[in-house]
């Protein structure tokens, strides 16, 4: 399944990349970036391996990380809602489509 993003997923991903770029380095911000792309290609493959979370938005946990994103499968496709810290309001992004 080809994933979608919802348009402020952008926003989520520019806002972690930039807080690891200033606490710690460009390389840091870069290996979060590829295991969330890692983690949506998994995710694209084999979504119902990802529990469902609330009616049918499933979340995956990025292992080095403290982030998670939720999603769900519309037709032939997964759509990224929200890339969010574990320690975020549990409702945040869920009301994006």
């Amino acid at each position: 399944m080809r994933p979608v993003f919802h348009p402020r997923v952008f926003s989520d991903l520019a806002k972690i990349m930039e807080y690891y770029e200033r606490v710690a380095t460009h390389a840091l911000a870069d290996d979060f970036y590829a295991e969330f792309r890692r983690f949506v290609a998994e995710a694209g493959e084999r979504p119902e391996s990802f529990s469902i979370r609330e009616r049918d938005i499933r979340r995956v946990n990025l292992r080095r990380f403290p982030y998670h994103f939720l999603f769900r499968v519309v037709g032939d496709s997964i759509r990224i809602l929200v890339v969010r810290h574990h320690r975020r309001h549990p409702s945040f992004g869920t009301s994006r489509h």
